[in-house]
Formats: structure tokens, sequence, C-alpha cells
């Protein structure tokens, strides 16, 4: 049993509990902790050493432990702080509007909200992200349901799964009420606060509570549901997106538990897997991150778990035209090839390098044949 820095209680690790429940799984409430023991809190300049704990692989499990909130703990609608943890904490199957932060967008937005909206949409083919009073009120919703909260509980969807792109922790948090664990990720959908977010692929562990939450609160027309709503006005094309990222996602993964060449970029296992694969075929799922076009080659970095990027290389460059990988940049793709090592002076990395057409997929978007450009949420 290891005390945490700055958290004031003991905390049981626990191994893969429930990692082969199939998608549509319901879990009925959160992981049970065998013992918690409250001790007493080490001194805050012990949190380093607790952060290194949080990152340590062998840790992996769905549960991450119950934390103190931290003194101002919401940041908005979808990500909190809590003692013990660097950073802020994206929960996750939850996406929340932005609150409103610039003097400049509150006045935009008060004087002639429609147009503020067509504003910041622009010419973009996808919708976007923007600063809305709904934004505002998902953020007094988090602090309403956890006013009163001293502890709350983080657990995972995937024990490989720890950090989005931006390094933050993905969670789903429970906060105690009336004696029992409650999920603020499916509350806050239930309230109409957000829609379930699949845009990162289906919850594996909440997925028929998520869907029954979001039913509920369209049926009563909560929150972003309201027609009076000073929100997003697009959910419906916003969803037919993220449902075609989440089957693709989903497909990909229903191999992937069968097969020992599917590899997941996202998980924190990834690099080691590749590597036992050196010189083998094997299919790695990622999401387009940076294109960059070299004397002779054209290098395409999938982005993969804690900000570390997998190259995908074409020395053709018609090819990479043809590949549809510029028109899905942002999104999710499989790729097909060898794993091969590259290494010049100081640069050494794993890449697999495309030599014919089909050796990627992509889903199947709402804009198949448009040069799009989307941006990582988490």
């Amino acid at each position: 049993m290891r005390a945490w820095g700055g958290v004031g209680l003991a905390l049981l690790w626990l191994g893969l509990v429930g990692a082969g429940c199939d998608r549509g799984a319901i879990a009925e409430t959160p992981v049970a902790l065998a013992e918690a023991t409250a001790v007493e809190a080490p001194p805050r300049d012990h949190a380093a050493e607790s952060q290194k704990l949080l990152e340590e692989p062998d840790r992996e499990g769905l549960l991450i432990g119950e934390f103190r909130l931290a003194e101002d703990p919401i940041v908005d609608g979808d990500t909190i702080r809590v003692e013990g943890v660097e950073g802020s904490i994206r929960l996750l199957s939850i996406d929340t509007e932005e609150k409103l932060r610039g003097k400049a967008n509150r006045a935009a937005a008060e004087r002639d909200f429609a147009a503020y909206l067509e504003k910041k949409r622009g010419n973009a083919i996808r919708p976007q992200k923007a600063e809305t009073p709904m934004g505002d009120q998902a953020t007094t919703f988090a602090e309403s349901f956890f006013e009163g909260v001293d502890v709350v509980r983080l657990e995972r969807d995937d024990p490989k799964e720890m950090r989005g792109q931006y390094g933050r922790l993905l969670a789903y948090v429970f906060a105690e009420k009336n004696g029992r664990w409650t999920s603020y990720n499916v509350e806050c959908v239930r309230a109409g606060m957000s829609p379930y977010f699949t845009k990162y692929g289906y919850s594996r562990r909440f997925h028929n509570h998520l869907t029954h939450a979001e039913a509920e609160a369209r049926e009563a027309q909560r929150g972003i549901w309201s027609p009076d709503a000073k929100g997003y006005s697009d959910y419906d094309e916003r969803k037919a997106w993220w449902e075609a990222r989440a089957q693709f996602i989903r497909a990909f993964e229903h191999e992937a538990n069968r097969r020992d060449d599917y590899v997941q970029l996202s998980h924190w296992d990834a690099e080691a897997r590749l590597e036992e694969r050196l010189g083998q075929e094997v299919t790695v799922l990622g999401t387009i991150g940076q294109i960059k076009t070299f004397k002779g080659l054209v290098r395409v970095s999938l982005n993969g778990a804690r900000g570390t990027r997998f190259p995908i290389i074409f020395r053709d460059r018609a090819l990479f035209r043809e590949s549809g990988m510029a028109r899905h940049a942002g999104e999710p793709v499989t790729v097909r090839g060898f794993v091969e090592r590259y290494e010049k002076k100081d640069y050494r990395t794993l890449q697999i390098e495309v030599t014919q057409p089909g050796q990627a997929a992509f889903p199947a978007l709402p804009w198949p044949n448009e040069e799009t450009e989307s941006k990582p949420d988490r």
C-alpha cells in the first residue's frame, strides 16, 4: 500500500479488471476498492513522486484511485483538477461547449448568437468549437455537482489508454452522492450539458448508460437539446461525424481482440509491441497528425500515446496524393505494412513505408471528398 502525495488516501491499484467486457457491456458500479485506508497526507513536495507512480506501466488497470479535489477543481464542464495529479484531467465520453472567456466573444454572442456561430464556423468543413453560454452553463453544472465533495474516484475506460494527445489524464470521475458512487460523466449527459461523445470511440464500460442518458436528455429537451439553448446548432452533424469515427475504431478493436498484429498507437505499450514485430507486417491505428514534405518523400506522423508520433513514409508523391491522407488530416487511419527501423545520426525511429494503394484505410466520413483538418479535443 502506497500513500499518494497531496491525496491523503492510500490507493490500491487493481489489474486488468473487466477488460474483456464487450463494447456494449454496462459497468453498474465503479471498480471496487478492496481496501481504502485513510493515512496522513505526505508533504506537497511528494507530488512529483505521485505523478511518477501514475505513469508506471505496471500500474495499468481500470482504477486510477481516489483523490481529493484541488482547491479550484473545475476547469470547465469536461475538465477537472485533483491533488496529486499533475495537470488537468480530461473526462471521458463527454464534450461540453467552451465557456465564454473573452469580452469580445461574449459581446458578439449576446448581440447576434446565430451570426456569432456562423462566423466561428467560417468555411470549415467540420463543425468547430466555440465559446458559448451553454459552455458557461456546463461549467456551472460541474461546480454544482461537485459542491461539498471532498474526494473523487477516477477510473479508466481502457487499462492501456492513460493519457490523451495533449498529455492529460483521461478518466471517468465518480463522487459519493447519497451513500453511493455516482458518475459525473453520465449525469453530465443526462442533464443535457453534453452529448455522448464518441469521437474517440464508444465507451467500453458505460455505453448503454450514456446512450440512455442522452436519449433521456433529448426527450426532455434539457440543456443543449432545448430549442432555446444558446449553444451549438449542428449536433446532428457532429454526431454523424463522431459515429463514423467510432464505428471505424470499433471495427479495428474487434480485429485487435483476436489478432496480435494489430497495434493501437494510443496504447502505452504500442512502441514495445512494434519493436517486438520489427521486420513483420502489422496494422496500426492512429490519428493523422503532422504531414511534412522532404526531398524525395512525404512523412505522415500518426499521433500516439503521450504525444508520440509514428512515421508513415511515402517515397512516391503521387501515391501519397492518391492515398487520401491529406483529405483525412486529423482523422483516424489504419495502415498495413512492415515495421522497419530508420536511423540517421541522432534520429532513430520505427516506421512503416507505404508502397502501394490500399495500405491505408479511413472512416466513412460525411465529407468523403473534401480537404479537411480536425484538431484533437483531448
